[in-house]
C-alpha cells in the first residue's frame, strides 16, 4: 500500500504538472483529459515495476486503461461537481477529485496487475494453504497459444 501511495503521489504530480501546462491553452476539461492519458501511461509502468513488482505485458498495458475507466469516471464526475456545483477553482478541483478516486484506483489496479493468487486480502485471493509461495507473473500458468 505504501508503494501504491508513492506511485500515486508521483502520478498525481505528473498529471497536475501536465494539466497546469495545458490549462492556459485549452478548456480545463480538455487539459484534464490529455493530462490524465499521459499520466496513465506513466502510472502503468510505475505500478508494474515498483508497486506490484510484476512484469509489464502488452495484455496488461491494453487492459490497464480499461480498468482506469472507473478512475476517470470518478475523477471526471468529481471535477465537474466540484467546479460547477461547489464553486471550487479549476486549478485545485482536479487534485481534490484525484484524492476521492484513490480507493477505486487501488482496487481496480490490483485486479488487473496482479494474478488472482498474488492479490492481497480479497475475495479473489487463494484460500489459506493453497499458495505455492510464488507471486506475480510467475504464478500464472504457462499458456502455449496466441499472442497476449
Amino acid at each position: 500500500m505504501l508503494r501504491f501511495a508513492v506511485v500515486g503521489g508521483v502520478n498525481t504530480l505528473t498529471f497536475y504538472g501536465c494539466y497546469l501546462a495545458l490549462h492556459p491553452w485549452m478548456p480545463y476539461f480538455a487539459a484534464y483529459t490529455i493530462a490524465f492519458v499521459f499520466s496513465m501511461v506513466g502510472s502503468f509502468f510505475l505500478n508494474t515495476y515498483f508497486t506490484y513488482r510484476t512484469r509489464p505485458t502488452w495484455k496488461k498495458f491494453l487492459l490497464f486503461p480499461l480498468t482506469q475507466l472507473t478512475n476517470y469516471v470518478v475523477q471526471s464526475a468529481g471535477l465537474v461537481v466540484l467546479v460547477n456545483w461547489c464553486g471550487l477553482g479549476t486549478r485545485i478541483a482536479p487534485l481534490v477529485a484525484a484524492v476521492i478516486a484513490i480507493p477505486f484506483t487501488y482496487l481496480v489496479s490490483t485486479r488487473i496487475l496482479l494474478p488472482r493468487r498474488a492479490r492481497p486480502h480479497g475475495a479473489d485471493a487463494a484460500p489459506a494453504g493453497e499458495g505455492d509461495g510464488r507471486t506475480g507473473d510467475e504464478a500464472q500458468p504457462v499458456r502455449c497459444a496466441g499472442p497476449l
